[in-house]
């Protein structure tokens, strides 16, 4: 087909398949080299659009697409997502019996299917071998295509093994890769082990302007996530934490607080676990507490926040994690909830992260050395201050628009690096002065000068130490003290009632033999404006409509036992009580209803706005 027919064609399938009137940033490009034959090397943000780049070339182009696709809960929801858009596809994983796997490999034979989703591990089959070696293969794609690189927070080696399958088919198809976050030398790493040829290189940019970054420095971590949630009530949200058992307390102290909430975690029992996700998918419970084994490619548009109750291990993870909230455009919440054991568990995991692996003894010491690399960044982070933003952008070699976005919680506070060599000594002073007896609150209260009964009662008012950084707040000697135990200088017991004291390098910060350096909040400016361009003006939407439209969603959801967002997004409906359309044809032109979504539900919502015009 000529490369303008494919584009119109592309252009067609896009409006009458999935019901968009225009493509986002990047996605026609992709579209146009992969439909002209060429390898594509495509980073793209969460909520970039990736599967329509390649979704689209499927349905214009001749024969099948494979999919290599990590995780079956991901299948399972492109897969789903796909049919109810009048698109038939199939996934090849072990959630399938030999007789079904069999039959999804006959019929796609017989050509019933144009995409096919498939785990890496199964490439090299050979029932899968024989059938790719049989069918005419339209292209390869590799989504998650950081799972290959040994560099990448999620290396998987089972992704290794999709060169040799590709370099195996009778015919060379184009290859695409595609991720959200990916640094230069995952990039690279993509392109070598890949062995993508020529690759047409498309990186979107990381930026998510509707995200309001957040690091938060708790002194009781369970206190401030009751606090966030209730802060964001009703709204639907994703809690991450390092541990399974993080996950089931934390759990349990929400339920006990009033707040409907479930937990996930790898150890649960399948049928558990899948409740779980349909109760949060379907908008039973608006918050998940989940460990990282939940979330990638849960296609939930309407999630308002993220919180890491852990520090993740990378940045790579955290922006992947916290880039699953606001999906539909809509503004959400990042919040990281930090504290210095977080660097601590994170060592520690990455030390037996391999415990387990197959890998050979060198290659495990350079992965963990890169994890290491890439804690280290995760860390400056949470800790150095700055733009949050910034800090993002500039680790996946993008440069910021500002120095500061005014959409972040270090924009909202005037913040300087300076030296604080004397507090750093005096800081550490205080702690051996109380004997290492006390938690990191009563020290920064103690050090800030705050006379509280407590604090009169076990008479450490009477120190010499008592409010000798009084000048500084009681936040930043919490910052300080932060930074003081990654620098090892202090350090923090571990317990229920963790405790502050003198760390190994005690010593030479208290004698100030080596400059200390921190950034440190220097004063208020909660009212310092957005940059330019980043506020986005609202549709104006019929609330009452649009409460309306959500609840028919749900009950057609419960109905065909799927989630709500397989029928439509929010951002569809939100479309939709803002256009309020009166027939077919208008309701064609609501972002997101295409010719497969019309005919299976266009007329139960025009019946429901129709209804709806009377009563008002």
């Amino acid at each position: 087909m000529p490369a303008n027919n494919a584009m119109d064609a592309a252009r067609e399938t896009l409006r009458g398949v999935f019901g968009y009137d225009a493509f986002r940033p990047g996605q026609e490009r992709v579209i146009a080299a992969t439909l002209a034959g060429r390898d594509v090397m495509a980073v793209m943000p969460t909520g970039a659009g990736k599967s329509l780049c390649y979704q689209i070339p499927a349905l214009v182009m001749e024969g099948v697409t494979i999919v290599v696709s990590p995780l079956i809960s991901l299948m399972r929801d492109q897969v789903n997502a796909l049919i109810h858009s009048g698109v038939r596809a199939a996934y090849i994983n072990s959630s399938l019996t030999p007789r079904q796997h069999m039959l999804a490999l006959d019929n796609a034979r017989r050509g019933v299917y144009r995409i096919i989703y498939v785990a890496p591990e199964r490439l090299m089959t050979p029932s899968f071998l024989s059938f790719a070696r049989s069918v005419r293969i339209a292209q390869v794609v590799v989504d998650e295509a950081h799972c290959v690189s040994q560099w990448g927070q999620d290396f998987r080696p089972g992704y290794l093994q999709i060169e040799p399958f590709v370099a195996s088919l009778p015919v060379r198809p184009p290859v695409s890769a595609f991720t959200a976050t990916a640094t230069e030398a995952v990039r690279r790493d993509i392109i070598r082990l890949l062995k993508l040829s020529d690759p047409y290189g498309v990186t979107t940019g990381y930026d998510r302007p509707n995200l309001f970054f957040e690091v938060r420095r708790p002194g009781d971590r369970d206190m401030e996530l009751l606090r966030f949630v209730r802060e964001h009530a009703g709204q639907s949200g994703i809690v991450y934490c390092a541990t399974r058992k993080g996950v089931e307390e934390t759990t349990r102290m929400l339920q006990r607080n009033g707040v409907d909430a479930v937990g996930y975690h790898a150890g649960m029992a399948d049928e558990i676990r899948a409740s779980a996700q349909e109760d949060f998918v379907g908008d039973t419970a608006p918050v998940i507490v989940a460990t990282n084994a939940f979330g990638m490619g849960i296609d939930k548009s309407n999630v308002s926040f993220v919180v890491h109750y852990n520090m993740p291990k990378d940045l790579e993870s955290y922006y992947q994690e916290a880039g699953r909230a606001g999906r539909d455009g809509e503004d959400a919440v990042c919040c990281l909830l930090y504290q210095p054991a977080d660097v601590h568990l994170n060592q520690f995991l990455i030390e037996h992260s391999m415990e387990t692996s197959d890998l050979d003894g060198p290659t495990q010491e350079i992965v963990i050395e890169r994890a290491k690399e890439r804690l280290k960044q995760m860390t400056y982070y949470a800790t150095t201050g700055g733009c949050l933003r910034a800090r993002i952008l500039q680790y996946f070699s993008e440069t910021p628009e500002s120095p500061r976005c005014g959409s972040c919680s270090s924009c909202l506070h005037e913040q300087a690096e300076r030296d604080v060599t004397r507090e750093a000594g005096l800081i550490v002073s205080g702690v051996m002065a109380m004997g290492g007896r006390y938690g990191k609150g009563i020290v920064a209260r103690v050090l800030a000068g705050e006379k509280d009964a407590k604090i009169r009662e076990r008479g450490l008012d009477k120190l010499s130490a008592f409010g000798c950084l009084r000048s500084e707040g009681e936040a930043n000697i919490r910052a300080m003290i932060d930074e003081l135990v990654i620098d090892e200088a202090l350090e923090i017991t571990d317990g229920q009632y963790p405790l502050v004291k003198p760390g190994p390098r005690a010593r030479e910060t208290l004698l100030g033999d080596e400059p200390v350096r921190m950034t440190l909040r220097t004063a208020s400016a909660a009212d310092a404006a957005p940059a330019a361009g980043r506020v986005k003006p609202k549709k104006l939407v019929d609330k009452k409509l649009l409460s309306r439209l959500i609840a028919l969603r749900r009950r057609i959801a419960e109905e065909q036992h799927v989630p709500p967002f397989i029928i439509f997004t929010n951002a569809t409906l939100r479309d939709m009580a803002h256009k309020q359309p009166a027939n077919r044809r208008e309701m064609m032109r609501v972002d997101g209803v295409g010719k497969g979504k019309m005919s299976r539900y266009g007329e139960a919502f025009l019946r429901e706005i129709a209804a709806y015009a009377q009563q008002e």
